[in-house]
């Protein structure tokens, strides 16, 4: 019984400490909306990690980097999902392509100014995309 008891005493020790910081996310994790398109009235937006967009040039020609994207179906009830994808910078800075590989499409390139493009051709077909933002904080400022 006094094994049992003390065994209590220290599950509820450890549970009364607060999660050390090594267990919290670090900034790397953090993610930034980039690009936002409309396709028939549903929200796309493509998210790139923090570190990539506040790094000194921004994205790299050529560069390749994992990021997210939503095609936010929530008014026709089927929610909002986050779709991993790689978003790679042209080598002369003037597209981005977006790759969704986990669901087989066709990559997406997109005028880093914008445009109009095809996603997906069941909801987001004709997206209108704003511009893949600068690396400035104070862009549209």
């Amino acid at each position: 019984m006094r094994a049992a008891a003390v065994g209590l005493a220290a599950v509820a020790a450890i549970l009364s400490v607060p999660a050390s910081a090594a267990s919290l996310p670090d900034d790397s994790g953090w993610l930034i909306r980039m690009m936002t398109c409309s396709a028939e009235g549903l929200p796309i937006e493509v998210y790139l990690p923090q570190p990539v967009v506040f790094s000194d040039h921004g994205m790299s020609a050529g560069q390749t980097v994992g990021g997210y994207y939503t095609l936010d179906l929530s008014s026709i009830n089927k929610g909002k999902g986050l779709e991993p994808v790689r978003v790679t910078m042209s080598a002369d800075k003037k597209f981005i392509t977006v790759n969704q590989y986990t669901r087989g499409l066709p990559p997406t390139r997109i005028p880093v100014g914008g445009g109009t493009v095809d996603f997906d051709h069941r909801f987001a077909r004709h997206a209108k995309c704003g511009p893949f933002q600068a690396q400035d904080p104070n862009f549209g400022n």
